[in-house]
Order: C-alpha cells, then sequence, then structure tokens
C-alpha cells in the first residue's frame, strides 16, 4: 500500500502529505484516527492534535513556528495559520555534541576506501573535474568584448579539446565603495584561481575602480602560463589582441589529461533553491521511515557524510535559510572557536537583514509556500539537513576561499545565483542543487539539480539531473544512495549535467551597499 504521509519524527505533532489528500480522508497516524478537515495538498501538513493558540507547531522533532489562532486536529497548517518564533539577534551556549561519522553502517557498495573520480592536475598541486578556458572582466564595461572574444575562439576552435569555452560579464568593477568593491574583487580573484579553469584570460578597460594592475596584485601567487591579461584601453584592437592571447591559452589547455584522482580531493557546494515540502524529507534528508521502507538516513546529507568520511569536502551557504536550525549547527563545531564564528555568521547576517528595516524571520518564497514550506524555521531544518551530521571543521566569509577539508559553513545570502557562486568560489568544484519547484539556473562549476519529487522530474527532464523523489515511492534508500554517489563520480570525471549541456552559466556577485 503506498505511504500517503509521513510523520517525520515521533515528536512531531504535524505529518506531511505525499499525495493530494482530499477532505474527509481518514488516516491512522501512530494507532489514532485522523479525518482531514479540508484538502490538504502533497507536501503540505496537517494537524495531529488540537492547538490552542500560540501553542508550538513540532516538525523534524523542532519547532516551526506556532499557531497563531485554535487549530483542530485534521486542519490543513500552512502560512496562513503557522507564525515564526523567530526575532533579532539571540545569545547562544556551546553545548558540544559527539559525532560519529561511522559510514560502514550505510553499507554502501560504493563505500569501499581508495574511490577515485577522473580530474586534471594543476601546477599548484590544486584539482580540477572541468578543463575550460574562461574570459573574465574586471568590470562591466567590457561585457560586450569578453562575449565576442569567447564567441571568436569557439568558432574558430570548435570547442575541440576542452569542455567549455566561457565568457563571465557581470555588472560590477567600477562605481562601487567599501564591501561591494572587495567583494566583486574576491570573487573575481576566485573564479581566476579557480581549478575549473585550465586558462583564464582577465579582460579590463583602464579607468575603472577594480584596476586592473592592482586586481593582479590581489591574485597572489598564480600561473602566469595560464592567465593573461589585457587591458583594451591600452591596445588597438582589442579583440585581435585578445584572440592572439586566447589562441596562446588554448594551444596549452588542449594537452590537459584527466587522471585518477582521490575522492578526498573532491569539494561539493550544498544548496537548495525552489524548495517544497518535501525538500526536507527526499533530497535533503530523510528523516524517520517511510512506510517502513527506507532508513533513517539522508540523501543529500548522506553524500556529505560520506565525502567527509573519505576524506572530502563539502560546504553549507545560505545563512539566512539557517535561522532557527543555527543551533544544531553550532553545537557539531569541532571548537569553541568554530562555535563563535559560527555564532558571528548567523548575527552578522541578522543585523544586515535588521540595518535595512527587513524582518529576520520571513524568507520564504511564494513558491516554497505553494509547496508546503509555511515558516523559516520550516525551511531551515529542511535546508539544514543537506549537510548531514558531520563536524563542522571551518567557517568562512563570504568571497573567501576553502583551507580546510570537511564541512564548513559558508556566509552568503538565500539568492540561488549568489549562493551558488559563492560556493563555487571558494573552491567547490560542484554544486549539488535541490529544488522542489524546479530552476534551469546554473553557475561557473557543474550545478547538478536534485529534484525531491518525481513529478518535477518527469516534467522538466532538460532541468532535472538526479530524482530524489523515489525515496518516497518504492526505490530502497540504500539503492538510491549508491546510484546518486555513482552519478556524481561520473559527473566529475567528466560527464555533463543539464546546465552544461545547456550552456547555462552565470555568475552573480553579492551587492550589500551604495553605487557611486
Amino acid at each position: 500500500m503506498e505511504a500517503k504521509y509521513l510523520k517525520i519524527n515521533p515528536s512531531d505533532n504535524v505529518a506531511v502529505a505525499i499525495t493530494a489528500l482530499p477532505a474527509g480522508e481518514k488516516l491512522t497516524v501512530d494507532g489514532k484516527e485522523i479525518t482531514l478537515n479540508e484538502d490538504v495538498p502533497a507536501g503540505h501538513k496537517f494537524a495531529l492534535k488540537d492547538f490552542e493558540e500560540g501553542e508550538n507547531v513540532i516538525k523534524y522533532g523542532y519547532p516551526i513556528g506556532h499557531a497563531r489562532k485554535a487549530q483542530k486536529q485534521g486542519d490543513w497548517m500552512n502560512e496562513n495559520n503557522i507564525k515564526t518564533n523567530l526575532s533579532g539577534l539571540l545569545e547562544y551556549t556551546y553545548n558540544p555534541v559527539n559525532v560519529d561519522l561511522n559510514t560502514t553502517v550505510l553499507n554502501l557498495n560504493t563505500g569501499a576506501p581508495n574511490l577515485t573520480f577522473r580530474g586534471y592536475k594543476r601546477k599548484n598541486g590544486d584539482v580540477g573535474v572541468r578543463n575550460e578556458i574562461w574570459i573574465i572582466p574586471t568590470v562591466g564595461c567590457v561585457n560586450g568584448i569578453i562575449n565576442q572574444l569567447a564567441e571568436g575562439l569557439r568558432r574558430e576552435t570548435g570547442g575541440k579539446g576542452v569542455d567549455a569555452i566561457m565568457a563571465y560579464p557581470h555588472n560590477y568593477g567600477c562605481s562601487q565603495l567599501g564591501d561591494d568593491h572587495e567583494n566583486t574583487k574576491k570573487i573575481l580573484r576566485d573564479m581566476v584561481l579557480h581549478p575549473n579553469a585550465g586558462a583564464v584570460l582577465v579582460v579590463g578597460l583602464g579607468c575603472e575602480n577594480n584596476q586592473p594592475d592592482v586586481f593582479c596584485e590581489f591574485l597572489g601567487d598564480y600561473d602566469r602560463d595560464r592567465v593573461k591579461f589585457m587591458v583594451t584601453q591600452k591596445v588597438g584592437d582589442e579583440y585581435e589582441e585578445g584572440m592572439e592571447l586566447l589562441r596562446e591559452l588554448y594551444a596549452k589547455v588542449i594537452q590537459d589529461q584527466r587522471e585518477d584522482i582521490p575522492l578526498s580531493e573532491l569539494r561539493v557546494g550544498l544548496k537548495c533553491g525552489g524548495s517544497d515540502g518535501f525538500s526536507g524529507i527526499t533530497a535533503n534528508p530523510l528523516c524517520g521511515r517511510i512506510a517502513e521502507r527506507v532508513t533513517a538516513n539522508p540523501l543529500l546529507g548522506m553524500f556529505s557524510d560520506f565525502l567527509v568520511a573519505q576524506g572530502g569536502t563539502s560546504v553549507l551557504t545560505e545563512v539566512p535559510e539557517m535561522f532557527g536550525a543555527e543551533t544544531i549547527l553550532m553545537n557539531r563545531c569541532r571548537t569553541k572557536e568554530l562555535f563563535e564564528d559560527t555564532v558571528k555568521l548567523i548575527n552578522d547576517f541578522k543585523e544586515y537583514f535588521l540595518s535595512h528595516g527587513e524582518p529576520v524571520g520571513e524568507n520564504p518564497s511564494p513558491g516554497n509556500k505553494a509547496g508546503g514550506i509555511s515558516t523559516l524555521e520550516d525551511k531551515a531544518l529542511g535546508c539544514t539537513q543537506k549537510c548531514g551530521t558531520s563536524y563542522v571543521e571551518g567557517v568562512l566569509p563570504y568571497g573567501e576561499r576553502l583551507k580546510v577539508k570537511g564541512l564548513n559553513l559558508l556566509s552568503a545570502p538565500g539568492n540561488d545565483l549568489v549562493a551558488a557562486t559563492a560556493l563555487a568560489s571558494c573552491g567547490c568544484h560542484m554544486v549539488l542543487f535541490t529544488t522542489g519547484r524546479g530552476t534551469p539556473f546554473g553557475t561557473y562549476v557543474p550545478t547538478m539539480k536534485i529534484s525531491t519529487n518525481s513529478t518535477l522530474a518527469k516534467n522538466k527532464p532538460g532541468w532535472i539531473d538526479f530524482n530524489a523523489g523515489v525515496i518516497v515511492e518504492n526505490e530502497p534508500m540504500k539503492q538510491t544512495c549508491e546510484r546518486f554517489i555513482e552519478y556524481i563520480i561520473k559527473v566529475a570525471s567528466g560527464e555533463f549535467v543539464n546546465n552544461e549541456k545547456k550552456g547555462y552559466k552565470e555568475i552573480a556577485i553579492f551587492k550589500t551597499g551604495v553605487t557611486l
């Protein structure tokens, strides 16, 4: 018999409809018969008890808000009758928990030691999963030129021998002040140094705030054979000059070859966008049991733990989507210092909201709410499941690059384009992007779309790369996880995901201040 609902945690006082349930439907939950008082859409919650006004609504074993008014058992519980508990800054206490990453419990065939992927070793010892040529502007004024140059090289070479030839236009680099100026410099630096680029042409104008000479120094140590600069105000024909430099770079890049790389060198970013009520159940985690067929393990979270246990690295971002679940992450910090860094990560973002007169607890988008996410806590408890149960080993400010392996937290907003770019820029080789509503977007590294439900995967095969919706259907969790790990290794070894096949590759830089 197909499961119609899921009670995620034994302490929950709401359950989630797996399929659309009509008013009058009778369900047996924990031996108690419940009659639905109204239609409940798939992914949405219904009450397992009578609620008093102000009483906490529990999902994932944690409060996701409180009842705005008295509610009856069997009522549809949504954003109209659940209110967030979040408000302003909080004081936090470090209550560390012990983490046991015993992946043998997973019993995965792919869990053998010494797993590898086919990647590219770089001169500085770093590793890439793609071998691409990138053209990066220091300022938006030269966007037209870099697009012409990329098209010119693709037309001249047919792209043979490289994974892609890409220009990455953006709107910044001039008329910026303070943190905005620094953020632009950092993201562009991170791109230039990213190992997925076999070579980079940096194109400047010459009179911008982000001066090419200063930016060159800002890069630090870099491979001068693989990174070239062109200042368009200082050359005659910028197209011909640029093409000469690109031909030189192309000749070097096509000599690179893939080789076996330990999985411990893989770095993945964890991201969700267009979430729905299944995001915290299938693609992000699986908590509890679904019709007795699956274990209490997550998919993305399970993969993150698996990769960390292999010596690899996963990165979780979207700080506003941690609000309401941040203490779970704080208590998994390896040290007191990391706990304090995480508190700063959270409170700095809250202060950013408050300084602009915006509420801390209002984050779910219209699409999120339509998909069954009622409050920020509801979203956060699902979002944070993506990073599994590992210790937090590092905390990164926006635009900074990875320094330690294991699970890292990265400062960036919930905006999909900005957050995915930030994940790539800290050094992630690919972004694992869960979605319940669907999105075609991709950043400048492979951006794998993982659907939370099978309907989305069926309707958008040109967007979705892996369907986690089977977790609430008939496929055993172990089998899903094995397929997922195998697929990630294939992608790391060169198999394109949909955003690469379609050329959906963009960058977006976080802007917080004024523009001159």
